[in-house]
This record gives C-alpha cells, sequence and structure tokens, in this order.
C-alpha cells in the first residue's frame, strides 16, 4: 500500500477542506479510518473513491503526510479490476476515449441508456439545448493514436 494509514489520528484537516465531502457518502478521513480497521470492502463500495477529484488537498492538509490521494488511487485501480467502475464514470471515459474530450448530450445519452432512466431528466433538455449548453454535434479532439496509447498504458498500469 501506498499510503501509510497508520500515521492518521483522525485530526479531518484533510476532510474539512476537501471539496467533495460535504456531498459524498464519505469524507476523507473516513476511508482511512475504514482502511485502518481492514474494511476495505465498504472503502470501495463508497461513492467517494469515484467522486474524488484527485485534487490533492486531501494529502496537502495531513499533519501526519498521509498521502490520503494516492490511497484513493488504489482502491479506484482495485474497484476497476473487480468491476466495480460506476456506469457514470464509464460513460465519461468513453467519451473522453473516443473523442479526445467530452462530448456531454452522448455523456448523458449512453449515462442513460445503460442505467435504464431516460426520462428522468428529460424536461431539462429543451432548456439546456435553448441556451447551447447541449450542443447536438459534440467536438472533437486530435491526437487519436496518442490518446489511444495513453488509455492502454493507463489500463497496463501506468507504465511507458
Amino acid at each position: 500500500m501506498i499510503a501509510d494509514v497508520t500515521r492518521c489520528f483522525q485530526c479531518a484537516k484533510c476532510s474539512s477542506g476537501c471539496p467533495v465531502a460535504a456531498r459524498s457518502d464519505l469524507k476523507p478521513h473516513e476511508v482511512v479510518r475504514l482502511i485502518q480497521f481492514d474494511q476495505r470492502a465498504e472503502a470501495l463500495a463508497s461513492r467517494f473513491i469515484w467522486e474524488c477529484t484527485s485534487c490533492q488537498t486531501c494529502t496537502t492538509r495531513c499533519p501526519q503526510k498521509v498521502d490520503i490521494a494516492a490511497l484513493n488511487d488504489e482502491l479506484r485501480i482495485e474497484s476497476r479490476a473487480a468491476g466495480r467502475v460506476p456506469v457514470f464514470n464509464q460513460a465519461f471515459l468513453s467519451s473522453v476515449r473516443s473523442r479526445g474530450r467530452v462530448y456531454e448530450l452522448g455523456l448523458m445519452v449512453a449515462y442513460k441508456l445503460r442505467t435504464g432512466r431516460l426520462m428522468e431528466d428529460a424536461d431539462k433538455a429543451p432548456v439546456m439545448l435553448s441556451k447551447g449548453k447541449l450542443p447536438l454535434v459534440g467536438p472533437r479532439v486530435g491526437g487519436g493514436a496518442e490518446r489511444k496509447a495513453m488509455f492502454r498504458r493507463a489500463s497496463q498500469g501506468g507504465g511507458k
């Protein structure tokens, strides 16, 4: 394990600076506590590991220098290896992999089709379309070969 969670004494400075903590199911210090008490399955089931923005605020604020961001990365890798990637994350990465950036309308269609919640936000679509928030034709970015190689390296553990 990259992060030495035994050094954490639960001061919660990591959580007090976390931009995601207020809206997620767990806070950074709670994830660390789960790992400390060998409750890895609960940590892996958390939405927090996927909602984390990897901003490094938790790691920067930690007086014990516990690399919580690296711990979260490890948990994502473990979750992905177990085939437990949230539908939204799959759709998001698929959009980036194919286009080089997110195509919002395509992302939402893919997400809605995969979850079966097709009409859940349909009332918002006309307003968003009229304001240009959901362009019908999505952007494409060059560098497809480099992007393909990057995703291949990432799937193999990040090596060159």
